[in-house]
């Protein structure tokens, strides 16, 4: 289906065309009508497939269409887990709105309020916000709500996996009622359940895949490995296969430093993106990751939304996330835009059960392969005294009866104090008879 075909403007129509954009994916085919209706929406679809298209595009035809000159005032508000998302989000609405008298500003952490706040002051018609620096701006009445018809949460699941449900509460409460709804994610959580219920009314459920599963476009591979090999098999595999572009991520922040020193000490160019960087630091990474300087991106969780690069190819867990379900997000960095990927996942002994959770969220087993000198050795089974296979079996029958012993005495366990103690079986009477004779004779 053509983006002309599903009512949008000739100015939206003609900044896609300037993108290169010619068909509608799967979810925007479903989306973009459906949000036209203004019901309340909850929508899922697998990560990289034009997410963000799907709900942006409507929104910006719906304030067209209804645009007063000069009359710039917060009217959409997208609010998202992560800065970089918030950008990349930001970026996007730019691009859509090329040719539109529409305004948009971005609020997120880590960059300076006033100038947000000026930002904000010139005038806006739409907002992408993380919610913490948002309350900062309706704390100093930088910014009115009471304008808003259209409010999206985008990557919902992890708004409130990441702890913003208590922010995401104050922001509802300073909504107008009459507004349209618009729950995004790529999973579908308890939580994020139960937010729906509360925050949405007789919503259209929108699920073009099943919200869970992994693009099908990426390849996915474990490669079981010793703990202390982890790292030497990292550069190994970034080396030898001459993977020129690479996303890892790391569960702890202390990891993403270590790795980040490590590879860039063997020759492998790498930056890093983490909670304790400042804004500045991983805007650099990420930008010199995406332009070429920066053959290795080492991450947390944080980037493990919003992040589009079209052309990465590879995404390697160097171990597996806190949340399961941010195991979708991860390797939905590669294999964008239906072109395919790679996403390879080392795993030592202590983390298969975390593996084990991994593919029961996805319905299947995940191949395996295993690298000579990397792989855990398997040990044969040691056989002692009581394994050993000239043994003869102390039972008989299929039920277990033990085997009549031979002698006078047998071993019997008193205390653990005592251990086995030897005690006389008792005598029959002809034996005490025999033994009678033979005293007196």
């Amino acid at each position: 289906m053509s983006f002309a075909t599903l009512g949008l403007s000739d100015e939206i129509f003609h900044a896609l065309q300037d993108k290169g954009y010619q068909e509608a994916t799967a979810i925007q085919k479903a989306l973009i009508p459906a949000i036209f209706t203004r019901r309340d929406i909850l929508a899922g679809a697998q990560t990289g497939t034009g997410k963000t298209a799907g709900f942006v595009l409507p929104i910006l035809q719906s304030l067209f269409l209804s645009f007063e000159a000069g009359k710039h005032y917060p009217k959409a508000l997208i609010l998202v887990p992560t800065r970089e998302l918030a950008k990349q989000v930001q970026e996007q609405v730019a691009i859509y709105a090329k040719y539109l008298p529409l305004k948009s500003t971005v609020l997120f952490g880590g960059a300076n309020l006033q100038t947000q706040a000026n930002r904000l002051k010139a005038g806006c018609d739409i907002v992408v916000a993380t919610s913490g620096r948002l309350l900062e701006h309706l704390g100093q009445k930088n910014i009115s709500l009471d304008g808003i018809e259209y409010l999206v949460l985008d990557e919902a699941d992890t708004i409130l996996d990441m702890g913003f449900l208590h922010e995401i509460t104050q922001i509802l409460s300073l909504l107008p009622q009459r507004r349209q709804n618009i729950l995004i994610s790529a999973t579908l959580s308890g939580s994020l359940k139960r937010l729906s219920d509360q925050m949405l009314y007789r919503p259209q459920l929108i699920e073009v895949d099943s919200m869970g599963t992994g693009a099908s476009q990426v390849k996915q591979i474990v490669y079981p490995v010793e703990a202390e090999k982890k790292l030497e098999l990292l550069s190994y595999l970034i080396g030898s296969r001459n993977y020129s572009q690479v996303l890892v991520f790391v569960r702890k922040k202390e990891i993403a430093d270590k790795i980040e020193k490590e590879l860039n000490e063997s020759g492998l160019c790498a930056a890093g993106i983490h909670g304790d960087k400042t804004s500045g630091a991983r805007s650099r990474a990420l930008s010199d990751f995406k332009g070429g300087k920066a053959r290795v991106l080492v991450a947390t969780d944080i980037a493990a939304r919003g992040l589009d690069i079209p052309a990465l190819e590879v995404v390697i867990n160097y171990d597996l996330p806190h949340v399961v379900q941010d195991y979708i997000h991860r390797i939905g960095r590669t294999g964008r835009a239906g072109k395919s990927g790679l996403a390879i996942t080392l795993v030592h002994e202590k983390e298969r059960v975390a593996l084990r959770d991994v593919e029961r969220m996805m319905g299947k087993a995940i191949a395996q392969e295993k690298l000579e000198g990397y792989a855990p050795q398997v040990l044969k089974e040691q056989k002692g005294a009581r394994n050993t296979e000239d043994k003869k079996k102390k039972v008989d029958g299929a039920f277990g009866k033990k085997k009549k012993q031979d002698g006078l005495t047998k071993k019997r366990k008193t205390t653990k104090r005592d251990g086995y103690a030897k005690f006389e079986i008792p005598k029959s009477k002809n034996e005490k008879k025999k033994q009678g004779k033979s005293k007196r004779s």
